[in-house]
């Protein structure tokens, strides 16, 4: 049986993810919420594993890559493409399970990668793996942050199909003034 798969995102008012090939915001506490979610597991001898699409692993902050303690897998169609790996070398590792990314030429092959070691996999993105996958019946569901307020964007989050029904509210949060709510689709 195939791990459970969710897409987890933060969206503005008009459901935008991004500008340029960044996020729009800065939100400590929505990353650490991003960060602790995507690393939780009712195993302790399993880890999840994470999917991004390579502008999406290029635009990582250097010190965050290969987001520990998750096995990153990273999703292009370019053959040739090479992982830009420009952490700094200061950078303590010691602490974090080593991640080498994974790169894959498909969704298909991504899903491949979630061995025994896995308990669920989680899409992070970007826009176009989110367009492609959104109505997939493999998805189990999306962990959706929603943000009160309008950010200036050119890449949006798709609509979400009506199978997953209303969201439930796992909390909410305020940060610099900005206040936005933790949701599941389920």
């Amino acid at each position: 049986m195939l791990n459970p798969i969710y897409m987890i995102v933060a969206v503005d008012e008009h459901y935008g993810i991004g500008k340029n090939g960044h996020l729009p915001w800065k939100l400590k506490k929505e990353y650490k919420y991003f960060r602790d979610t995507t690393r939780k597991t009712d195993d302790p001898d399993k880890q999840n594993m994470v999917i991004m699409g390579h502008r999406t692993w290029d635009s990582l902050d250097p010190k965050y890559k290969h987001l520990p303690m998750r096995k990153n897998v990273i999703l292009t169609r370019d053959s040739t493409y090479k992982i830009n790996d420009n952490r700094p070398d200061n950078l303590d590792t010691s602490k974090s399970i080593a991640n080498t990314p994974i790169v894959c030429h498909s969704l298909a092959a991504a899903f491949e990668q979630a061995d025994s070691s896995i308990e669920k996999i989680f899409i992070l993105g970007g826009g176009q793996i989110f367009r492609e996958f959104i109505s997939d019946p493999r998805l189990t569901g999306i962990y959706l942050t929603k943000i009160d307020k309008t950010f200036d964007c050119d890449t949006f989050f798709p609509e979400i199909p009506s199978r997953f029904g209303q969201p439930k509210n796992l909390g909410s949060d305020e940060e610099n003034g900005i206040k936005f709510s933790y949701l599941i689709y389920s």
